[in-house]
């Protein structure tokens, strides 16, 4: 344990003893490792919640490089995908609910460009942005299942194939329908769908409305994508490489489901 004085995003005790198993690639004491992993985890943690750059890192963490390369190993090995997935299920449990879901919402977030990302955006005539676009899927109770980064102009129709696909491939086939909005009318994106086996249906706006209205069930993805207001890193698109991005996602709901799950623990 370390010595320093501790960060608000460090990881606690009962997070480690969770966490741990799903991020120890290679043995506690294996010759080449000099920086406890712990504290590893701890430095990933202070950027993607401050969303500082990675040389910035300060000196009580571990050099930046060391964080960073270790970051790319557990984002190779998709670390974080299966903690998300676990707990997920495991969240699901506590609420009474089976562990793969029947229902799912998609949606997607863009994210501005930086310098670092420029290379690869694509311009959002709808949000009138240039940058990336994350698309989500998501369960009805709003945890992340899957999740594909693409330039900024693809069209969120256009990603249902792959979503469902992985969809399904995560859950054994156990998704029957998909809550989706506008954006994703058409006979293409239904067509894609129901080669997976999943029902589209698109949640329309009611012709008249006043002020804020919470659709059947597809407000939730919107709470999910308000989630990552609580990590800077996640603001823009600071990132090379995409694969980055996907991982910092993955991430970002890993610590936000290991805080819900331990406060369900402590209350029952």
């Amino acid at each position: 344990m370390s010595t320093r004085k501790p960060y608000p995003s460090d990881i606690s005790d009962d997070e480690w003893s969770l966490v741990a198993p799903y991020l120890t690639l290679a043995a506690e004491d294996a010759p080449q490792r000099r920086h406890d992993l712990r504290e590893v985890l701890n430095g990933l943690r202070w950027l993607v919640r401050t969303g500082a750059q990675w040389r910035m890192m300060p000196n009580d963490l571990p050099p930046w490089t060391i964080v960073y390369q270790q970051t790319q190993r557990w984002f190779a090995a998709g670390c974080f995908e299966a903690l998300v997935h676990d707990l997920r299920a495991l969240l699901r449990l506590v609420e009474g609910r089976d562990p793969e879901p029947r229902g799912i919402v998609l949606d997607s977030r863009t994210l501005q460009s930086t310098p670092e990302s420029g290379g690869r955006a694509g311009y959002d005539g709808a949000k009138r942005r240039k940058g990336s676009k994350v698309h989500v899927a998501v369960d009805t109770l709003g945890h992340l299942l899957a999740l594909l980064v693409t330039p900024a102009n693809e069209q969120d129709r256009d990603q249902v194939a792959a979503l469902a696909a992985e969809v399904q491939d995560l859950t054994g086939e156990h998704v029957e329908v998909a809550l989706v909005d506008q954006g994703y009318t058409g006979e293409r994106p239904q067509e894609a769908a129901q080669e997976q086996g999943i029902r589209l249906k698109v949640v329309k706006l009611p012709d008249a409305k006043r002020g804020l209205v919470l659709l059947p069930r597809r407000w939730v993805v919107e709470r999910s994508l308000a989630w990552l207001g609580r990590f800077r890193r996640l603001a823009r698109d600071y990132e090379r490489l995409p694969q980055t991005v996907a991982g910092l996602h993955f991430l970002a709901f890993a610590m936000l489901m290991l805080h819900r799950v331990l406060d369900l623990f402590r209350n029952l």
